[in-house]
């Protein structure tokens, strides 16, 4: 007879139950058999002969399925990676809702996995759910993407991740740019918060350097992942000649194939999308999370925690400091192209390049960045973005 699985979330409640009224039979009676949606993964064990170093122990929560050629995907990419590494263990559950849902599955690896640091990847999760689990949970240590840590306010067992893939999204401009033959790109976005609309500006401020008479119109769908919505969006700006479409989305497996059924031109997000779009995949901008959750993992390894102030409760890099990279370029790029996205991708790799340097005027004819004035990636400012650039089609309060 099969095993019967209890989900994570299913084990709290029992248990929970269980105590309440002194119950002493099997939790394992009466549940309803499914297929588990959690994984542990284990690391080679340390070195022959070397004394036997601590289990790290590392929790994962994606708001996605694992294989959605975006943003759960690249995620589970870095988790995949640092499993390998000697004396790591991580455990990991996907298509968690941004709910309370989340603190069920927190506790649920705290209490019956035993994690020592928890990276719950999506923006939903951090207010209020892991601000209340953290609290609850001092030894447990909590790094949350994209969040805002706030000294004073927020627990100190809790670390902000990070970064600036806007850099990667500028170079795709610069490739959208010089292939368009319309003029026209378009960008199907979520959300208007911060970290889509720099994305949005990057990219046209890449493609407008080679190009000045680029547009980029943009349509957001109002939610991470709604694929008719993307379908749509992606479909009506084909009919108004974009000839390049990427996106902001968790998913852009429907934008990509969309723009491949309609023999136009993508750049990806988030994940390499290329099989796709193997025609019109021109490249795209990537996450690097193997990069940072090693990182992360020599930190633990070394003693480090973020309670202490061992690890910077902000913690943000870009193409540089491999948080993010950039996708291969496809067959329809052409050898001009791929040098001026190249000599751009130098820049950024030494350090010298500043995308929001003066003097930038906003899609009303606004000056929003004075001349001379420059803002570094670091400068938080930048993710505060409520603006869009010249040449961006839409409107950020839409």
């Amino acid at each position: 007879m099969s095993p019967i699985y209890i989900p994570r979330r299913k084990f709290i409640r029992g248990a929970i139950a269980t105590a309440a009224f002194g119950a002493t039979s099997q939790l394992w009676a009466g549940c309803t058999e499914q297929a588990p949606t959690n994984t542990a993964n284990t690391g080679a064990p340390s070195t022959s002969g070397s004394p036997a170093a601590a289990l790290l122990t590392i929790g994962f929560v994606y708001v996605g399925p694992k294989d959605d050629f975006g943003y759960s995907q690249a995620h589970y990419e870095g988790e995949t990676a640092i499993a390998k590494l000697p004396n790591v263990k991580t455990v990991s559950e996907a298509s968690v809702a941004e709910t309370a849902t989340v603190q069920e599955t927190m506790l649920s690896m705290i209490n019956q996995n035993n994690v020592s640091a928890l990276f719950p990847t999506s923006f939903g999760y951090f207010d209020p759910h892991i601000l209340k689990v953290a609290a609850a949970n001092p030894k447990v240590q909590f790094f949350h993407c994209g969040g805002m840590y706030t000294e004073g306010k927020h627990p100190k067992n809790i670390g902000s991740y990070y970064g600036y893939i806007d850099e990667a999204e500028y170079v795709a401009g610069v490739v959208a740019g010089l292939t368009t033959k319309t003029g026209k790109l378009g960008f199907v976005a979520a959300k208007p918060i911060p970290q889509v609309v720099r994305n949005i500006n990057s990219y046209t401020l890449g493609a407008r350097s080679v190009n000045p008479k680029v547009t980029v119109q943009v349509i957001f769908t109002g939610d991470w992942s709604v694929p008719v919505k993307e379908a749509e969006a992606a479909n009506s700006m084909v009919d108004q000649g974009v000839d390049v479409l990427t996106c902001h989305v968790d998913s852009p497996k429907v934008v990509m194939e969309t723009a491949e059924k309609r023999k136009i031109f993508c750049t990806g997000y988030h994940a390499n999308q290329s099989k796709l779009a193997p025609n019109g995949y021109l490249t795209g901008a990537e996450w690097d999370w193997t990069s940072v959750y090693t990182q992360y993992v020599e930190w633990f390894k070394a003693g480090k925690s973020v309670t202490d102030g061992g690890i910077p409760h902000l913690v943000r890099g870009g193409l540089k400091e491999k948080f993010c990279k950039v996708s291969p370029f496809g067959s329809a790029v052409s050898a001009a192209t791929k040098k001026e996205a190249e000599k751009v991708l130098a820049k950024f790799m030494d350090g010298s390049m500043v995308i929001y340097a003066g003097e930038i005027k906003d899609n009303t004819g606004k000056v929003v960045i004075a001349k001379g004035k420059e803002y570094k990636q670091t400068d938080l400012d930048l993710e505060k973005m409520d603006w869009f650039v010249e040449g961006v089609i839409g409107n950020v309060k839409s």
